[in-house]
Formats: structure tokens, sequence, C-alpha cells
């Protein structure tokens, strides 16, 4: 079986490392793209090394743009790639608009090439439009010979889109494989104790997505409510490079005072960090599944969530919305007054290590 893995942003790595390390493992042959949508080599390169992953056998440099511009790249990029591997699987996995732009060559290839589409992590919505991801999201399983989900709420999702049953696999939650196979070398790293924290003693941060570090009040709204939890315990906050422009644009450097303000970290280090926080804030959806599966207390700065399990089953909960900093604080204080769970004890069935497995299996039967 020839398969081709699509990576382009810094959340598709932890996800295609298993799936790459299982199909070796099985004796298929796999060759990795990695679309360039993560360009800078802190969001990037330095997940592959932590990862271990091999360096692509295809790199397309896309580079930044416009969610119009950027798709448009991958995808003119994307089509010699697919023409000259005619694998049997195109992979693609999560909701960036890399894995829109190789599903669509991809289905429009289909004749030509015989290659069909297998989305990772099919099934979860936000039901936000104006999210970027959802659109992909919902392009991407459309377009999806095989649709393989990452939790048992993402299969209604799918049929109530009118996707046939038999389309659709449940494999669990690949992220997790990864989570557990490095979590021994990110405690062994003691990223915490170097930067003179002690284990759930510290809250940990991340801001990246437009709706928070875009707009100027809701910015200054989580900052300040960042600012309000670094007078009861340390706050970590790796930096986006959006936040750090938007930050720079509107002024509002004063608010970062007080916070312990890093560079973006790689995996490895990031994982360390959040599993030694006593509660973690943060607008991304990779970490409200890690924090799930780590057992550590989650405050999602956010709307909604395409992740509904990591709240009904997990360590997760939504603040107050809109964002303010009296709602953010409050939102942490409860957060914080939760024991942090052990291992497994908030764990959705099938986040278990053994997804990449599974995904496997399902490539090789369909």
């Amino acid at each position: 079986m020839r398969v081709l893995l699509v990576a382009g942003a810094r959340p598709n790595f932890m996800k295609i490392a298993p799936i790459l390390r299982a199909l070796g493992e099985a004796g298929d042959e796999a060759r990795l793209v990695h679309t360039g949508q993560h360009y800078d080599a802190a969001m990037s390169d330095a997940f592959f090394r932590d990862l271990g992953l091999p360096a692509p056998d295809f790199h397309l440099g896309v580079g930044s743009g416009s969610h119009a511009a950027q798709t448009a790249r991958v995808m003119e990029a994307f089509e010699p790639v697919l023409l000259e591997a005619r694998p049997h699987w195109v992979v693609v996995v999560g909701d960036v608009n890399s894995t829109l732009a190789c599903a669509l060559v991809a289905a429009k290839l289909k004749a030509e090439t015989g290659a069909r589409v297998a989305h990772v992590e099919a099934g979860l919505r936000s039901r936000d439009w104006r999210m970027p991801e959802e659109v992909n999201r919902v392009l991407t399983d459309r377009l999806s010979d095989l649709l393989l989900t990452p939790s048992h709420d993402a299969r209604p999702n799918l049929l109530a889109e009118g996707i046939e049953p038999e389309r659709i696999v449940f494999v669990g939650n690949v992220m997790i494989d990864t989570l557990l196979h490095q979590l021994p070398a990110a405690r062994d790293a003691r990223v915490p104790e170097g930067m003179g924290l002690e284990r759930g003693g510290y809250a940990l941060a991340t801001l990246h997505r437009p709706s928070n570090v875009d707009d100027a009040g809701a910015l200054a709204a989580v900052l300040g409510a960042l600012g309000r939890v670094a007078r009861e315990i340390p706050v970590v906050l790796p930096l986006h490079p959006r936040a750090r422009q938007s930050v720079s644009a509107h002024g509002l450097g004063g608010l970062l005072e007080g916070l312990r303000v890093v560079e973006p970290v790689g995996y490895t280090a990031m994982l360390g960090l959040t599993d030694g926080a006593s509660v973690v804030l943060t607008d991304s959806g990779g970490l409200q599944e890690e924090t799930t599966a780590l057992g550590v207390p989650c405050v999602t700065l956010r709307e909604q969530t395409e992740r509904p399990v990591t709240v009904t089953e997990g360590t997760n909960r939504l603040a107050p919305w809109p964002l303010t900093a009296e709602g953010v604080f409050a939102s942490y204080r409860e957060a914080a007054a939760e024991p942090r769970r052990a291992p497994g004890q908030s764990q959705p069935y099938g986040w278990d290590g053994q997804a990449a497995r599974r995904v496997v299996a399902a490539l090789s039967a369909g």
C-alpha cells in the first residue's frame, strides 16, 4: 500500500508522526508531504526534530498568505506531487488550509490517479462558520472517501450531513498516540524546573486565533485576566508570532508585564509545560485534547469547541462569551479549584495510544 501523508501546520505534525510509524511497522510505503504552511523554524522544524520525523519527501514551501492565496498555492504545488507519487491513499489530517487544498486536488484527479482521500480527525464540528477551520473540516469530509473519526460524537455529525455510514470508521485520537509516546521524554526534560517553576505551581496560556489576537478589545481582556492570574500564580505565555504582532500593533505591551513571556517552544517542551501546569488557558484545539488526556484543568478561550468530548468527559470548560477579564479570571478560579485527575481518569474512548494502528488497519481494509 502506497500512502501520501500531508502535513501543513504545527498541529498536523503531532497527528502524522504516529501514523508514519504505524505504516512503517506494517511494511507499507509512506511518503511525507510538508506543504510549508507553517514556515517558521520554531513552528515547524523544531517539531520535526522533537517528533523524530524524517525529512519530508516533498516540501511545497507555500509560506504565508490569505486563506485563498495559501489554499491556491498548496493546490498548485501539490498537483504535480500527486501525479508523480500516484499513491493508493492521500491521508490528510486536521482542519488547516493544506488539509482542504490537498483533499480537493486528490478528489479532482481521482479518475486519473486512482488515489483516494482519507481524512484523519473527521467529523469534528464547531458549527461556527466564521472559523476558517470549520469550512475546511466540512468540505474535506465531503470530499473524502474514508472518514476516520477521533471520538464517538463525530459520527452523528457526519450522518446528519448525509455521509454514507460505510465511509465512517472510528479510530480514536492520534494526537494522544503522540502525547503518550513523548510524555516520558517531556517529563525527563524537566522544562518547568529549568524555568524556576514548580510542578503544579503555575498556569500556562496560549493565544493564536484571530478572534482573540486580532481584535484589540478581546486581546486586552485576555491579557488583563492573565495579569490577574499572575498575581496569584506564575503565568507562562509562549507568545505566538501573530499575537506578538498584534500586541505591538495595538500598544498592549504593558499588559505583558508580570507574565512569563517566552518564545514558542517545540512539542516536547510544550508537553512538559502542559503536563506540569495547574491550569491551562488556551484557544488551541489540540491543548483541549492534551489537557484532557493529562488530567489538567483547562479553560478554553472560545465561544464554542469542536471537541465537546473534552468538556463532557474531560477537564475542559469554556470561558463566558464574549470574553472579558472578569469572565476569564472567574473561569480560571473555577478550574484551579478542581483537583487534577489521574491519567486515564478523563480519557475518552479510543484515546489509548493505538489510534494510528487503527488508521492503518482502516486504510488496508478500505
